[in-house]
């Protein structure tokens, strides 16, 4: 499946050793910017601002120092959305909202919490865990994402 315009994606590959993961990101990066798309690196913004990303991904304390990049936070509880809001994250990434494969056997939050920690929060709350564009519908997100909804 095709990303809209304008959409984004962070960047993980945790399981990559440091020289591959650089070197994907790379490949990745250069597609992503011929069709418009914003590049978030799940790192530090350090070496977000070194690899030339748009966007520092991580837990709220992850992304305080990422001024000069867009700052996604994570954010599984009122705690933590309220930790992003003092990061000055500028999107909480709010999960997981359904089980979800990435991460087999974790709690989740369901609809009603999720949706309770989008009204909460101050920045536009984005959702991710299990979603897909029919789930998308019930929680009415500001945006959602997705590793397998987009397979």
């Amino acid at each position: 499946m095709r990303l809209p315009m304008g959409s984004g994606f962070v960047f993980r590959h945790y399981h990559l050793d440091a020289a591959a993961r650089r070197k994907r990101f790379e490949q990745v990066k250069r597609v992503a910017r011929r069709r418009g798309h914003t590049v978030a690196l799940a790192d530090t913004p350090a070496k977000a601002r070194r690899w030339g990303a748009d966007a520092v991904y991580g837990a709220p304390a992850a992304v305080a120092g990422g001024h000069g990049l867009l700052r996604i936070a994570t954010v599984h509880s009122l705690r933590e959305l309220g930790e992003a809001h003092r990061a000055e994250a500028d999107l909480a990434m709010i999960s997981p909202v359904y089980p979800t494969r990435s991460h087999p056997g974790a709690g989740v939050l369901g609809v009603v919490r999720a949706r309770l920690l989008a009204q909460h929060a101050l920045v536009p709350a984005v959702m991710l865990g299990g979603m897909d564009a029919y789930r998308a519908l019930q929680v009415e997100p500001h945006g959602w994402a997705a590793i397998d909804g987009l397979a």
